[in-house]
């Protein structure tokens, strides 16, 4: 393996701009051998190698059998998002900075990393004194730090070109009350409100990720993504998002891959001089290297930049993973005042303190209905994301918001005009951030329909049909059936059994039937045509 390098030797008394006007040309290429380093710079090569090694390949099982399980002839994005996602999972749960209060701000895992890679690089030293430089081993360091950059940051950026991780605001959000959301809620429907700026987001970080992939637009990609991520962490922090370690993660990264090049960028802006990089790249004379080169890095762009993009367009345009993918009654949707309500046969007068009678109700144009009312319910701190297979599971409509906004998915049965109504929000025992967790069962999908008997009748059950095919056929894929049925548990949920009726055209929807806790319940809904200072969004997920 031979070495080809890039130098020049400038006239010292002739800056950069002089240099050009009078036509001096520095040598293009010459050899350089490799020199050796500074005692302090093969010390910290040796942590910084087995450190960022650590950060940058996948240490969680799960991950390696999620890509020997994957469908490609039948992908959903998510095979393909986990695979660019992921971030070091030694021995602390949280170091995605997900959620709970995980250690040392999410950051512990980093800690365990360094903590190895000092060792690593302590007995490194003491075996190798004689080695006078590693420009090999930092050559392929960077590329495995460039590719993880790379491929993490394509997949975080395409939830922003198709915008779905921050969706536009329901109608129920648009009506509910701005004191009662979390710093992290209100930032989140900030740029949901714009979704053409999700998108230009969403690009640079794409645009960063593509550049890492190729040796000579490094710098570029790495200093684009550090500017960009750098801006994620401060607002994660700033707002409480939840994503400050990931988003850290990357700008370690960025900052890594621009190390190289800070001696040449104080030659060419403070010094003002002539600067060519001195870089090591080895030349691969074999042909199978150089095959296998071009194999993998073709591999990587076509896997990552083009069946992602054909994934992730399949998931925004028929199944938003923040937002359920059913349609809605169509009759139905609309925001509603409460104009009278009955429980248990006695008629409660509108009160804004009432903690039983309801406020207002939403409902939307997917398989959510809201109603407002002046009782708590379990605060769900978690970004929003949920479960990106079942509908019932997707609760961004919940999560950051206190008040008394409940959020229900419903199935319907159109024969019988009857709504089975299931709160988004699990009254189980409380699991990270607030949400509930429950124990899976042995025979998750059979458990779930025992849960189901007696509340949802076998003939209604057959008439609503299973949510696993009640999307476009175009989306269906194999990750999509065997997630429904592995979340198909039985849960501890509030659910409602109501009737509905339209009069007046549709204005007034009377509602019958019984609440969660098994309550008589006779609500009249007006709907009210609100006009909203915010313009409808022309970017919008799914087809309703």
């Amino acid at each position: 393996m031979s070495v080809t390098s890039f130098t020049a030797q400038p006239r010292p008394d002739v800056p950069l701009a002089t240099a050009g006007r009078s036509g001096y040309a520095p040598p293009i290429k010459t050899a350089l051998a490799r020199r050796p380093w500074q005692p302090w710079q093969r010390v910290l090569f040796r942590v910084a190698f087995p450190f960022f090694i650590l950060l940058s390949l996948p240490s969680d099982l799960g991950w390696y059998k999620n890509l020997l399980t994957i469908d490609w002839l039948h992908g959903h994005y998510r095979d393909v998002y986990d695979i660019a996602r992921f971030s070091p999972s030694f021995f602390l749960r949280g170091g995605g900075g997900e959620g709970g209060a995980p250690a040392l701000l999410g950051y512990g895992n980093w800690f365990i990393a360094l903590g190895v890679a000092l060792l690593i690089g302590l007995v490194w030293t003491l075996l190798s004194r004689k080695q006078q430089e590693y420009e090999v081993l930092y050559y392929w360091l960077r590329v495995i730090v460039r590719f993880r950059a790379g491929i993490g940051i394509i997949g975080f950026g395409f939830t922003k070109v198709f915008p779905t991780q921050m969706p536009y605001p329901s109608i129920g959000l648009l009506n509910s009350d701005f004191g009662d959301m979390t710093a992290q809620k209100i930032f989140w429907l900030q740029i949901g409100i714009v979704p053409w700026y999700q998108v230009f987001t969403g690009v640079v970080e794409l645009l960063a990720g593509t550049l890492l992939f190729f040796r000579r637009t490094t710098f570029l990609g790495a200093a684009l993504l550090l500017g960009a991520l750098g801006d994620i962490v401060f607002v994660n922090f700033a707002y409480d998002g939840g994503v400050h370690v990931y988003s850290s993660y990357f700008v370690l990264l960025a900052a890594f891959l621009l190390v190289q090049d800070v001696p040449n960028l104080y030659n060419l802006l403070i010094r003002e001089q002539y600067t060519v990089p001195q870089h090591y790249y080895p030349q691969f004379r074999a042909a199978w290297l150089r095959f296998t080169r071009l194999g993998l890095k073709v591999a990587t762009i076509g896997i990552f930049l083009v069946y992602l993009t054909y994934l992730e367009y399949l998931n925004f345009t028929y199944d938003p993973y923040k937002q359920p993918a059913q349609k809605g009654i169509t009759e139905l949707r609309g925001f509603y005042n409460v104009t009278e309500f009955q429980l248990n046969g006695r008629v409660l007068p509108y009160s804004p303190l009432d903690s039983m009678r309801w406020q207002q109700a939403t409902f939307e144009k997917w398989t959510s209905f809201t109603y407002k009312v002046n009782r708590p319910h379990k605060l769900d701190l978690s970004n929003g994301g949920g479960s990106p297979m079942r509908d019932i599971n997707r609760t961004f409509e919940t999560t950051g918001l206190a008040g008394g906004q409940r959020v229900f998915y419903y199935d319907a049965d159109p024969q019988t005009h009857t709504l089975y109504l299931q709160s988004k929000v699990l009254t189980g025992k409380e699991g990270r951030r607030g949400q509930a967790r429950e124990k899976p069962g042995a025979n998750s999908s059979a458990q779930y329909q025992a849960s189901l008997a007696g509340w949802i009748p076998a003939a209604a059950q057959a008439r609503i049909g299973d949510e696993t095919y009640k999307i476009n056929p175009a989306a269906l894929s194999t990750r999509r059936e065997r997630g429904i049925k592995t979340e198909q548990k039985p849960e501890q949920r509030d659910r409602m059994t109501l009737t509905y009726h339209t009069t007046d055209g549709g204005r007034r929807v009377v509602l019958r039937g019984l609440n969660e806790r098994k309550d008589s319940l006779y609500v009249v809904l007006t709907r009210v045509d609100h006009k909203y200072t915010l313009s409808e969004s022309t970017l919008s997920a799914g087809q309703y």
